[in-house]
């Protein structure tokens, strides 16, 4: 039996199709994770799948049910904090446990052990409006910790997230999937957190392009080498000049200068260098790297996977 599965899932507003025929099959006990731009259909999907939205056409289950009937197993995690300000961390708790059906004294004991688990017992008493972005990540977290939570969506979890909570909510999740034997859907765009998963779907355009393990994506790509060159300068000149040394002239623009994709980085290093040198652009910092999950989203696709870059798909001189 499948935890999730969807067929030909059709989302309209109006005229708008925010899904265009989304088939996902999740299996029990999977992490899976569904990756792909702001605005391609990730969160409508989830919604949809944790009955906070309707489809306009199409089917979606839950191990083999309507999502409705299956609320009481699904753990929700949605972008917008859904915390009180004005309770204490234990009231968050305890609240969210007493809506599962423990009376107030078992809400209030299982409250105390979960919020140990997750590292704020410090902090119990203390209003949420008190807590860093971080601590009520966390929070929000423990109220998945029950254990008759078998499905666990989890929409954009580590945004905002610092590093060592990053890691530390990965190290919680874990635990909920080995104690729980729950599956796991993530939404994210960002390719570090999607390479945790055992199985990752590529979504653009209201539609899921692709599937595999991050591996096997990687492989579907043809990737093999990624040069990650940081420049004091940037303009659609400097572009052009790195378009003639990426992979079918496709050059992902980053933050602080570019992605150029190769399958010999040693042999055309010392010629860019030398180019852009002659172009009037010092390269601060150039590195050989393996090609990363949001790589081969723009492979795919030819579009950045976040916003903070620019894609460029302009001809070879």
């Amino acid at each position: 039996m499948y935890a999730v599965y969807t067929k030909n899932l059709v989302k309209k507003y109006d005229d708008y199709m925010v899904l265009k025929g989304v088939d996902l099959r999740i299996k029990e006990g999977e992490f899976y994770a569904l990756m792909g731009p702001n605005g391609s259909g990730k969160s409508t999907l989830a919604a949809i799948i944790t009955s906070v939205k309707h489809p306009t056409e199409g089917e979606v289950k839950v191990f083999g049910e309507n999502p409705k009937l299956m609320r009481n197993i699904i753990g929700y995690l949605p972008q917008e904090s859904f915390l009180s300000p004005f309770l204490t961390g234990m009231e968050n708790l305890m609240y969210f446990i007493r809506l599962s059906g423990y009376s107030r004294h078992d809400a209030k004991r299982v409250a105390g052990k979960l919020i140990e688990r997750v590292g704020l017992s410090e902090h119990a008493d203390r209003r949420v409006s008190e807590y860093s972005g971080g601590m009520k990540r966390i929070l929000e977290i423990a109220t998945l910790l029950l254990p008759n939570i078998k499905l666990l969506i989890l929409d954009e979890p580590t945004a905002g997230l610092d590093p060592s909570v990053r890691k530390k909510f990965f190290s919680i999740l874990q635990e909920i999937q080995e104690e729980n034997e729950a599956t796991i859907m993530m939404i994210t765009h960002v390719g570090a957190d999607a390479e945790v998963a055992s199985r990752v779907g590529l979504m653009d355009d209201g539609r899921i392009i692709a599937e595999g393990s991050p591996e096997e994506l990687k492989e579907l790509s043809s990737l093999s080498e990624v040069l990650d060159i940081e420049t004091s300068i940037k303009n659609e000149r400097i572009l052009r000049i790195l378009n003639r040394f990426s992979t079918k002239g496709d050059t992902l623009e980053t933050e602080r200068g570019y992605r150029v994709y190769c399958s010999d980085s040693e042999s055309i290093v010392p010629e860019i260098v030398r180019v852009l040198n002659d172009a009037g652009c010092k390269i601060t910092r150039i590195e050989a790297k393996k090609p990363t999950l949001e790589d081969v989203f723009f492979k795919l696709t030819g579009k950045p996977l976040r916003g903070d870059t620019n894609a460029s798909n302009i001809s070879q001189f």
